[in-house]
């Protein structure tokens, strides 16, 4: 999992990531972040402590989009939960959180639980890696709740929300927490 940035720059590069995954420009412009010199730039007037974390992120992220076809926005709820996954496996867990915001906040009933039980997790696991811990577990074990007997356009939940209930008394117990994969 990697730790996100100070604010101003982890929005900036969200959405460049956010962007990349419809926008050719982005996507050239976050594969060009993935290396030291375009990193430095971007980072211009920003503390170069946080270089090797953008260069993280930026390759991260630019290596879970190679080959993915451009998508045309707006998406519907199934191809954004597709590249929610992609994210997420990537150990994006902040944008997999502002992908699905938007589809949350329009949802109802069913899927507006089980999108918030997946925002909960992504959301969690970020406070984790930023060592929030207590706010990592809080989120982890909301999630579970959230997303136990749920299924969400026939991807079923349930698995995946007893993995949330494991990462959340493995961070209690301070062991290694390893995210699963997200629910396809």
């Amino acid at each position: 999992m990697i730790p996100t940035l100070p604010l101003a720059l982890r929005n900036r590069l969200a959405e460049t990531i956010l962007a990349a995954l419809h926008d050719a420009r982005a996507r050239g412009e976050l594969a060009a972040l993935a290396t030291d010199d375009d990193a430095k730039r971007w980072l211009a007037g920003a503390d170069g402590r946080w270089i090797a974390l953008l260069l993280e992120r930026a390759r991260r992220a630019s290596g879970a989009l190679v080959g993915r076809p451009l998508r045309t926005p707006p998406l519907d709820l199934a191809a954004t939960l597709d590249d929610a996954a992609v994210l997420f496996d990537a150990g994006l867990h902040f944008e997999v959180h502002e992908l699905l915001e938007p589809h949350w906040a329009a949802s109802l009933d069913e899927a507006r639980e089980a999108l918030q039980g997946l925002i909960q997790a992504a959301v969690g696991l970020q406070h984790f890696a930023n060592g929030n811990l207590a706010g990592a577990r809080s989120l982890l074990i909301e999630a579970g709740e959230r997303l136990h007997r749920r299924r969400l356009l026939g991807r079923d939940l349930d698995g995946f929300a007893r993995a949330m209930a494991d990462l959340a008394a493995r961070v209690e117990a301070g062991t290694p927490v390893v995210p699963p994969p997200f629910p396809r």
